[in-house]
């Protein structure tokens, strides 16, 4: 019974290669785009599965105890905590792990480069204006790819400005940014 609990590899040896693999994840969805972030695809989700699949031998190793399974999800959560908590407290950390929000279109035009960049098809960015309440981008002031993946829309008014005049105050001093 207790032969359950006890990890078939040293601790260290999990931890390590727990951390690894969250390490390598991390940075492989931060560099393939907000978009697979976002707006998962059946095909996007097929591959996180894939992927989950084959990283899984990676992170056990030759273990398949219980114990060796919680000793490497508290390793990853702990990293996550870890990952979260600087990217909060540094602004220069949190460019690094966190995408940029990108502006796809601005007064009504249709900025292609950033398109074809973050892979956001004509079809996707015109869903996400009727979502909106809008049928052309003539009628949009801008349109932005958020971090998350998502499209935030802002439309014009009738004189072409955008309907919100200005942001929210930043409030920056009180998230601690370095």
């Amino acid at each position: 019974m207790w032969k359950l609990f006890i990890p078939e590899i040293s601790i260290a040896e999990k931890m390590l290669r727990s951390g690894v693999v969250y390490l390598f994840l991390l940075l492989a969805f931060r560099f393939t785009g907000k978009r697979q972030v976002g707006q998962l695809t059946p095909f996007d989700l097929v591959v996180l599965l894939i992927i989950s699949n084959v990283v899984q031998n990676a992170v056990i190793g030759n273990d398949n105890s219980l114990g060796g399974g919680l000793i490497g999800a508290v390793t990853i959560l702990a990293l996550n905590y870890g990952v979260t908590e600087v990217a909060y407290r540094s602004k220069r950390a949190r460019r690094l792990i966190e995408a940029t929000p990108t502006l796809l279109i601005h007064n009504g035009r249709i900025l292609q480069e950033n398109m074809r960049r973050e892979r956001i098809t004509l079809d996707e960015l015109l869903a996400a204006l009727r979502r909106n309440g809008l049928v052309e981008p003539a009628q949009v002031h801008v349109a932005v790819l958020e971090e998350n993946g998502g499209i935030s829309v802002i439309p014009r008014t009738a004189e072409g400005e955008s309907t919100r005049s200005h942001q929210a105050p930043s409030t920056s001093a009180s998230t601690g940014d370095s």
